[in-house]
């Protein structure tokens, strides 16, 4: 199957449960206080600016390394993030279900620690599978999102052989990305996530080698953002998931 001639995934800049997450797990509480199911979380106005940095960036490109086409995860925090990055860049995009986030079933709306106080055994499990396999009741396992992103990978390599694709999406895909296209193993995925958190609006990309190899280019990088004026942001996903 042809390959890719480049393949990025822009996580979705600061979103309102983003702000909110790291409020509930810095105060001890057990729950997020979240207005919006996970879905329809918008963007905070820091997660906006983020997304217009990434905008005036992109258009700043030279024409031979500007994508050809974006696909988008479905969630509201993404798909506004890739309307004000794409704007004015006559990038088609497209919308695919593969790319949302990781589902987290009885534990959404959660931090660590009311995982711990409410469902102790959850905790204990998870504990005991580890986090690549665990999957929470009515959830998703690491290895489940790996499994739509296998899929999504072969199609865009069907699809659109020799092409540059854009992905926005959600932390947890920019580390089963690397996954996927660079071979790792689990122990080394697991020890990315221990060692990094995705930054908001970072950006993550691989170019094709003279053997047609997607290989490693960039990770986690938000020169970008501060070369625009915009601010970094560090902030997890609303997770969950007990240490």
């Amino acid at each position: 199957m042809a390959e890719l001639a480049a393949l990025w995934i822009v996580r979705h800049g600061e979103s309102t449960a983003n702000v909110a997450a790291t409020a509930a797990e810095q105060s001890g509480a057990e729950l997020i206080e979240l207005t919006h199911r996970d879905a329809d979380v918008p963007l905070s106005a820091t997660g906006e600016e983020q997304a217009r940095a990434t905008a005036r960036w992109l258009a700043g490109l030279p024409e031979a390394r500007r994508p050809d086409l974006a696909v988008v995860s479905p969630y509201l925090r993404a798909v506004r993030t890739a309307e004000l990055a794409l704007a004015g860049t006559g990038v088609p995009a497209s919308r695919d279900e593969r790319l949302r986030d990781r589902e987290l079933g009885i534990l959404d709306g959660l931090t660590g620690h009311g995982v711990r106080r409410r469902f102790p055994d959850e905790a204990t499990r998870r504990a005991r599978l580890g986090k690549f396999y665990y999957r929470p009741p009515g959830g998703e396992s690491w290895t489940d999102v790996a499994l739509r992103l296998r899929t999504l990978l072969a199609d865009l390599r069907r699809d659109h052989p020799g092409r540059r694709v854009l992905l926005f999406g959600h932390d947890a895909l920019v580390f089963l990305l690397r996954y996927l296209v660079e071979g790792l193993t689990e122990a080394e995925l697991m020890a990315l996530t221990g060692e990094h958190v995705i930054a908001n609006c970072s950006v993550t990309g691989w170019s094709a080698a003279p053997d047609g190899r997607l290989v490693p280019e960039i990770f986690n990088a938000v020169d970008h953002l501060r070369q625009q004026g915009a601010r970094p942001t560090r902030e997890d996903e609303v997770h969950a998931e007990p240490v």
